[in-house]
């Protein structure tokens, strides 16, 4: 018996395609009455950068800066996350219901989209990849390849497709 998706974890990079496959993450919660959880994992600042940066910045106010962008960046996603969900459905608070849960973590993309759909119990998770060049039939971005191959849940992947599309998530964080 194949189950009900009804919670869906829904992994963004804030970019164009992933503004395009929210749609999906939305219309399939709408149709099973479920809910999504709407990821964005920073990725870590490489050691050498941390080190350098260290040098100059006190290691206490360097924990306290990164702990209040990370509450700016979830402050900024929800405030556009409410202006996707003005220009795509009439009904903004039932798209921004929809919505259950913002997290923003920082970490290695992969590691934290297997670590939160394992600790949220998801039923399935909806990503959005980018088509670059002549390997697009090829490689599958590697964020998305590295996802779908370590887990055992159901994957959705969006890729953008070939028209100009005009949905975004605004610009980048």
């Amino acid at each position: 018996m194949i189950s009900t998706i009804k919670k869906i974890l829904y992994a963004t990079d804030l970019s164009k395609n992933s503004a395009y496959a929210f749609q999906y993450a939305v219309d399939m919660a709408e149709r099973a009455g479920g809910e999504i959880i709407l990821l964005h994992v920073i990725e870590p600042i490489p050691p050498s950068v941390k080190h350098y940066v260290k040098i100059y910045v006190d290691e206490a106010k360097w924990d306290e800066k990164i702990q209040y962008e990370q509450a700016a960046t979830i402050s900024k996603i929800r405030n556009r996350l409410q202006e996707f969900c003005r220009r795509v459905d009439t009904d903004v608070a039932h798209c921004v219901h929809l919505v259950s849960e913002i997290l923003v973590v920082p970490g290695h993309p992969v590691e934290e989209i297997l670590k939160v759909a394992e600790e949220k119990k998801v039923d399935a998770i909806v990503l959005g990849t980018h088509g670059k060049g002549f390997l697009v039939q090829t490689f599958l971005g590697s964020v998305a390849r590295s996802v779908l191959d370590r887990t055992r849940k159901p994957v959705f992947i969006v890729p953008l497709p070939h028209e100009k599309i005009e949905l975004t998530f605004e610009d980048g964080i």
